[in-house]
């Protein structure tokens, strides 16, 4: 008797982050030089015994302007299955109603982000298919 087919092994990119910080920090702690951290919905999330997956990001071409490389990013393109969910948490943003959560003027593999979850609010997402050159896809 023949069992099941075995799981074809996942494919994983490196993708590069573009982030444009607005002008004007409207945070009251003080930390507008912090700097500013991406997070996708592959890694994994902050609990009691792991820090949690993150990418600080690096300042470029002017202090408003910040990019990254994230490595280990599942390929979802063509589209098999769900967008990757994409954000950055900008301390410029700590005091709106996203509490710094954003994914407004952020590219993604080179892909402007078009399409949000939940705009405004501290869920606040981007949505992007990720495809074998690491090349970002707008979901529609």
């Amino acid at each position: 008797m023949e069992g099941p087919s075995a799981v074809p092994p996942g494919r994983f990119v490196t993708i590069k982050i573009e982030y444009r910080q607005p002008a004007g920090c409207q945070n009251s702690e003080g930390t507008c030089d912090a700097r500013v951290v991406f997070f996708g919905s592959w890694m994994r999330p902050r609990s009691a015994s792991y820090a949690g997956d993150q990418v600080l990001l690096d300042t470029f071409f002017g202090p408003n302007f910040w990019s990254g490389v994230v490595e280990n990013v599942p390929v979802n393109w063509p589209p098999n299955d769900f967008p990757h969910y994409v954000r950055v948490y900008d301390p410029h943003l700590q005091a709106t109603s996203s509490g710094g959560v954003t994914a407004a003027r952020l590219i993604v593999g080179g892909q402007i982000i078009t399409e949000y979850d939940a705009p405004g609010t501290p869920q606040e997402s981007g949505l992007i298919y990720i495809d074998d050159n690491g090349v970002g896809r707008t979901p529609y």
